[in-house]
């Protein structure tokens, strides 16, 4: 298959889940992973339609997105992998959504780029549903307290919550989680589910998904 039927597959598949749900088929969004490839692969998925893309790493992104941006002027950017307080600045210039706030210091040091720049990203609080100690993101039983920080002293708005579930693990109960926590704490988007879970993400809410391998092929 090609990069545009891929593409197209996946659509279809999250019509179909979402139709399964209950829910209107374009009640979900989906993030096109494009970390690791270059411009030359991303702009035939542009091309088919598709204009929401997530990158890892925000020295990656600099590399492609600038251009990619000025060719397409549609483009939507989510960072989706962890962030430094050093690039703060960078990642508020370059994307619009930022899925991986997980510590006061990054909260504090966005929310202050965002004002300095005049700049309006998106924020996700990351969730650390399985409570590995390798992975980043808030504990389940810390979200309520840091939203409050964030909504409250910092003066950040939070749109989402993100997780990325254990590798060996049913993701449907954390998927499950993060939709009570998101409920419980007033929040509307919840990004979850990646190429191998994304209907059952989306059978939980999921506003977004995150697929890459499933559009762009083994890295």
């Amino acid at each position: 298959m090609t990069i545009q039927q891929r593409l197209a597959d996946v659509w279809t598949r999250m019509k179909k889940a979402a139709a399964e749900a209950g829910r209107e088929p374009d009640s979900v969004q989906l993030v096109a992973v494009s970390k690791t490839f270059d411009a030359e692969h991303i702009r035939p998925v542009i091309a088919a339609g598709q204009r929401v893309f997530g990158e890892n790493r925000v020295q990656e992104a600099q590399g492609k997105w600038p251009q990619l941006k000025q060719e397409t002027d549609d483009l939507e950017l989510h960072l989706i992998g962890p962030l430094q307080s050093n690039k703060a600045a960078d990642a508020v210039a370059l994307f619009d959504v930022i899925e991986t706030v997980d510590r006061e210091k990054i909260a504090r040091a966005l929310s202050d780029e965002a004002k300095r720049q005049g700049r309006t990203p998106r924020f996700y609080v990351q969730v650390n549903t399985g409570l590995e100690p390798q992975k980043a993101g808030i504990a389940p039983d810390d979200v309520a307290t840091f939203l409050t920080l964030c909504r409250g002293d910092i003066g950040m708005a939070v749109e989402g919550l993100m997780c990325i579930p254990p590798a060996d693990e049913n993701p449907g109960p954390h998927f499950a989680l993060l939709a009570k926590l998101a409920a419980e704490n007033g929040v509307e988007k919840l990004s979850m589910g990646m190429s191998g879970d994304f209907e059952t993400a989306i059978g939980f809410g999921a506003t977004s998904v995150r697929v890459g391998s499933a559009i762009f092929g083994s890295r």
